[in-house]
This record gives C-alpha cells, sequence and structure tokens, in this order.
C-alpha cells in the first residue's frame, strides 16, 4: 500500500471515500484546475505518483480527477514530473479547444467519479 502521499482531486466520492490518513486537497473545480494545483506543487519539489492521464476516458470528456504526487518536498524540481504535468495540461488544452466536457446527467457524473475513485484506489492498496 501507498504512504506519505497527497491526494489532489475535484471527485467527491474520493474525497469521501479515501482513508483519513492520506493527506487530501479537494478542488471544487474542473479537470483543468486539478492539473494546474498539481503543476504548482511539482514546481515547489514535489513529485508526480500516477500520471495525470491514466486512463483511455479522455481528459475533456470525464469532469473528475483524481492524481497523487509525494507528500515530501524535495530540494529540486522532479523534470520528469514537470514535463508530464505540462504535457497533460496541453493535451487536455487541446482536446476541450475541439470539445468542451459535455454536461453530462447525475447518472453518468456518478460513473465517472467510480472510474476515476477505482483507479486510485487501486494503486493506493497496490
Amino acid at each position: 500500500m501507498l504512504s506519505d502521499v497527497k491526494v489532489i482531486t475535484n471527485n467527491p466520492m474520493t474525497k469521501e471515500k479515501i482513508p483519513e490518513y492520506f493527506e487530501l486537497e479537494y478542488i471544487d473545480g474542473d479537470v483543468e484546475e486539478v492539473f494546474k494545483r498539481v503543476r504548482d506543487y511539482v514546481h515547489k519539489g514535489h513529485t508526480l505518483l500516477t500520471h495525470p492521464l491514466m486512463s483511455s476516458v479522455k481528459p475533456n470528456e470525464t469532469p473528475y480527477r483524481t492524481i497523487l504526487i509525494s507528500n515530501k518536498k524535495n530540494e529540486n524540481v522532479d523534470f520528469e514530473s514537470l514535463q508530464i504535468i505540462e504535457d497533460s495540461i496541453a493535451s487536455l488544452l487541446k482536446f476541450m479547444k475541439m470539445f468542451n466536457c459535455p454536461d453530462w446527467n447525475e447518472r453518468i457524473k456518478k460513473d465517472f467519479m467510480i472510474i476515476d475513485y477505482d483507479l486510485i484506489n487501486n494503486v493506493i492498496n497496490k
């Protein structure tokens, strides 16, 4: 099981179900805001532990995203993490230019919550 991680999410299900011993930051915003918050942490020395685009769901199709980063800051920026989050933001913006995230009904939003939570839960309990 992973430990000493920070969970950054805009998924209400992740916020509700993630164990309390993980530090969690809930973003009341969209996927772009989650990505940019993660980028801010990477600039401060945190390392990505999960890929921001870790599913087959296009980033502009889902309203929810959860990302794990190191809780501990390094003295230097991890440039691999920085490249990954910058590329992920660019990919999201590219897709958003073509199609914004649809205004899904509540049933479909719940499905996206479950998909996102399940991906992170499997990583945490690995």
